[in-house]
C-alpha cells in the first residue's frame, strides 16, 4: 500500500502492519460503542494518535497490533463516558447501530489459524442482544468485558488499559460476565430462530394479528429507536397486544412496505424498506419459541450501511 505523504514510495512496514489491523480495531470500537460511526471516529483518532509518533518511537513498539488495541481502547472507554451523557438527550429509545454482515471485518480468508483478534468479527459478540446487556454496563465494566472476554486479553493488560488494579479490573469482567449470562439463560438454536423469525414475517406481512400476539411472549417489549428524526414510539412498547397492534399499524400507514430476511449483527432478522428507502432494522429474540423481545432501527442516521 502507498502512503500519498511519501512521494509514492512504500511505507515502513510498521506503517504498512499497522494498516492492516483496522478491521480489527473497528470490530473492537464498534463492540465498545455500539455505533459503526462512533466506531469509525474512534478508529481515526488512534491511527491519528499512530502517524503523530516519530518513525524512532514506532519502531521501538515491539507489537503496533497491541499499541493500536491499546489506544483504540483507551479512546473508546473516553468516549463512552461522553456518549452515556449525550445519550441522555436522546429523543426516544436509544439502540445500538445494526450492522450487516459482521464477518466482512475480517481481513483473513485462508485456511490459516485465525487468531482472538480477528477470530471476534465472526462471533455472537455483536449480536444485538448483547450489544443491549453491553448498554447497561458501567464503561470500565464494558471494556475490561470485551477486552477480557472477547479479545482474551490478560486482566494486567486490561488493567494497563483502563487505569485500574488487575483484581479490580477481574472483578469488572466479572459483574459484566454474570450479567450477560443472566440474559443468556437459555441458547437458542439457530434452526430455531430462523422458524421465529420467518413465522413473525409472515404473520406481519398478511396481517395476522392472532398468529402475532401467539407468536409473542405475554410480557414481550418492543423498542422502536427513531431518534426524533423519524415516527417512532417513544417509550417501550409493553406486552403481545400493544406490539402486534403496533406492528399493524406501521403497515396500514405504510401499504408499500416490504419486509426482507436478512443478517443482523450476525444472526436472521428483517429489514423493512418503503419507496426504495430502508425504513427499519429489525432484530427478536426468543425464549422456548416466544418473542420476548423486539428491536426495531428507524433512526436514518443509523441505517447507513443498509442503503
Amino acid at each position: 500500500m502507498r502512503n500519498p505523504h511519501r512521494g509514492g514510495h512504500a511505507e515502513p512496514p510498521e506503517l504498512g502492519d499497522a494498516i492492516r489491523e483496522r478491521s480489527v480495531l473497528l470490530g473492537l470500537s464498534y463492540r465498545l460503542l455500539g455505533s459503526l460511526a462512533d466506531a469509525e471516529d474512534a478508529v481515526q483518532e488512534t491511527y491519528i494518535r499512530w502517524y503523530r509518533l516519530s518513525d524512532t518511537e514506532r519502531r521501538e513498539i515491539g507489537s503496533p497490533r497491541a499499541w493500536l488495541i491499546k489506544t483504540a481502547s483507551r479512546i473508546g472507554l473516553d468516549m463512552l463516558t461522553t456518549a452515556r451523557a449525550r445519550r441522555e438527550q436522546y429523543v426516544g429509545e436509544w439502540l445500538p447501530e445494526p450492522i450487516p454482515t459482521p464477518g466482512t471485518w475480517t481481513s483473513h480468508h485462508d485456511s490459516a489459524p485465525i487468531d482472538p483478534a480477528d477470530r471476534v468479527s465472526l462471533d455472537e459478540s455483536v449480536s444485538m442482544a448483547l450489544l443491549i446487556v453491553l448498554e447497561s454496563m458501567t464503561p470500565a465494566e464494558r471494556v475490561a468485558f470485551i477486552l477480557h472476554d472477547v479479545f482474551r486479553y490478560t486482566f494486567p493488560e486490561v488493567a494497563d488499559i483502563v487505569g485500574r488494579t488487575p483484581e479490580a479490573c477481574r472483578q469488572l469482567a466479572s459483574t459484566a460476565r454474570r450479567r450477560v449470562h443472566s440474559a443468556r439463560s437459555t441458547t437458542t438454536d439457530p434452526a430455531e430462530h430462523t422458524a421465529v423469525v420467518r413465522s413473525f414475517k409472515a404473520a406481519w406481512e398478511t396481517g395476522d394479528l392472532a398468529t402475532l400476539i401467539s407468536l409473542l411472549d405475554p410480557h414481550a417489549t418492543a423498542i422502536t429507536d427513531g431518534g426524533g428524526l423519524v415516527s417512532a414510539a417513544l417509550e417501550p412498547l409493553l406486552g403481545a397486544d400493544a406490539i402486534a397492534q403496533f406492528l399493524l399499524g406501521v403497515y396500514e400507514r405504510q401499504p408499500d412496505l416490504t419486509i426482507r430476511e436478512d443478517l443482523v449483527n450476525g444472526e436472521l432478522g428483517l429489514v423493512a424498506t418503503g419507496a426504495g428507502d430502508t425504513l427499519a432494522v429489525v432484530s427478536l429474540s426468543h425464549r422456548a419459541g416466544k418473542i420476548e423481545h423486539v428491536w426495531a432501527v428507524r433512526n436514518p442516521d443509523k441505517l447507513g450501511a443498509w442503503k
